[in-house]
């Protein structure tokens, strides 16, 4: 045994008596401030507590995580900035100092263990090199050799080399690799932000016993097209995840949405699964995807475009409120279909509802489709659109749509206007929070002016749910048809 290992050991025994020392006298102060209630007793608890936390000890191989910055660094230590990953190489000689390794640029150095916290989601199971998916350290060209020849389906999980400590998930579908890193968040393990796991064995084997494909593409057969088949045209459309392309698929006009970002893509891909298992006439109808470069969404082509754009460029002059009346019950055709699948839209919009050839109005993309009540960064939600129990608890159901479902039917009877005219975003946040209602659109029929407040109830059971509305609707356009003689 070496000095400096001998010294290691001798310092590694010395915290470790300490250690469980000031444990028993942090339970005998525990029991004496209870019983005297001596205020000495609990300076003398957190005092201990504090030194209690500084005794702990890391085994090498610990990942940390920078608490704060380390810039300016003395001889000998390693520079990091808050956030950065360090694995704990041995015990230091001074008290809770470490000498650890910089996980992306590889210096090494010492560092204070007051300033770094555990990584603990990122324990790794002692089983995990026994599991046959399990590859290690390899980068990702090795793995698409190891996924050679390509079968749908195949999969392994390795450690990045880049990242030391992060892991990948790489799987094989349609002649290509894709490679999604695993996501650590709250001490677990995620893949898509909705199934959390504790560690790598129970998120892989799960969904394998379940026989749900690790790479959550569901798709049945005939989802997944063939690029050979498939010609673009040009852009009609540039999105916040991609461009929309008018295009031809065997001989068919489609519109083509080009998803490029593989995490954006992987997003749109569980949200295509939702649309693979709706049909309705007043929906958008989902032709297929195509995985190339990113992702393709092949749709049907609405040859009119977005009802805002319709509404706008047609005007009074060419549609009558009958006619609005019909793109409205339409609309809410579409949503009811949600409703009774209990999915909600969360960005039902003027401009997400579709005109085809034939003047049918269809609701569409679904990038933001999910169960109901399932939760949502709003960092880039449409807050005109939004109803404010959503903006405040990111909390989404139906009754959510239907607020937003009150804004699209101003949108349809102003004939396209932007909701809240002259109004900022934040001062529609703070209006609406204090009882803020938008006006009648001029020669707006008054029952369905009645119709857009009651969407518009601070209380989300107080508003109507899209069944309701659909009757109330129907109604009003019978009225209407009848009056004009139609």
């Amino acid at each position: 045994m070496t000095i400096n290992v001998f010294r290691q050991q001798c310092l590694k025994n010395i915290f470790t008596s300490c250690y469980i020392l000031m444990s028993l006298s942090y339970v005998f102060a525990c029991f004496l401030s209870i019983i005297t209630g001596n205020t000495l007793s609990w300076l003398t608890l957190t005092c201990i507590s504090s030194l209690r936390m500084a005794a702990k000890t890391w085994p090498p191989g610990t990942q940390c995580i920078a608490k704060s910055d380390n810039i300016k660094c003395k001889t000998g230590e390693v520079a990091y900035l808050k956030g950065d990953i360090l694995t704990i190489l041995e015990l230091g000689m001074g008290k809770a100092v470490y000498r650890a390794r910089h996980n992306r640029t590889g210096e090494e150095g010492l560092i204070s263990a007051s300033n770094v916290r555990e990584r603990e989601a990122l324990r790794v199971d002692p089983n995990l090199s026994l599991m046959p998916w399990f590859h290690g350290k390899i980068s990702g060209p090795e793995a698409v050799s190891k996924l050679r020849p390509v079968e749908d389906g195949l999969f392994l999980v390795r450690e990045s080399i880049r990242h030391p400590g992060d892991y990948v998930l790489c799987v094989s579908l349609k002649q290509e690799v894709f490679h999604y890193h695993i996501i650590y968040k709250d001490s677990k393990l995620t893949i898509d932000n909705k199934n959390y796991f504790y560690n790598l064995i129970d998120m892989v084997e799960v969904r394998h016993c379940r026989k749900r494909p690790i790479y959550i593409f569901f798709f049945l057969p005939g989802w997944l097209l063939d690029l050979a088949n498939l010609t673009l045209g040009e852009s009609i459309g540039v999105g916040e995840f991609g461009d929309v392309y008018e295009g031809e698929y065997l001989g068919r006009k489609v519109a083509v949405k080009n998803i490029k970002s593989d995490v954006t893509s992987q997003a749109f891909l569980e949200e295509t699964c939702v649309m693979t298992k709706l049909q309705h006439k007043n929906l958008v109808q989902l032709l297929g995807v195509i995985l190339h470069n990113g992702l393709y969404i092949i749709t049907e082509f609405m040859a009119k475009g977005n009802l805002v754009n319709f509404l706008r460029s047609r005007g009074r002059s060419v549609i009558t409120t009958t006619g609005l009346l019909h793109y409205a019950l339409e609309v809410c055709h579409g949503m009811e279909y949600l409703e009774s699948k209990r999915l909600v839209h969360r960005d039902l919009a003027a401009r997400n509802v579709l005109v085809s050839e034939d003047n049918v109005a269809k609701v569409s993309d679904f990038g933001l489709a999910k169960t109901d009540s399932q939760t949502t960064n709003n960092a880039k939600l449409p807050i005109k659109w939004t109803a404010p129990e959503a903006l405040t608890s990111k909390k989404f159901s139906t009754r959510s749509d239907v607020w937003s479902y009150g804004v699209l039917l101003w949108e349809i009877f102003s004939y396209g206007r932007q909701p809240y005219p002259k109004m900022s975003v934040e001062e529609v946040k703070k209006g609406v929070e204090q009882d803020y209602r938008m006006e009648a659109p001029e020669d707006c029929p008054p029952d369905v002016y009645a119709l857009m407040k009651a969407c518009w109830e601070k209380d989300p059971k107080l508003r109507p749910l899209f069944h309701k509305l659909r009757g109330y609707l129907e109604i009003e356009l019978s009225k209407h048809e009848a009056g004009s003689g139609s």
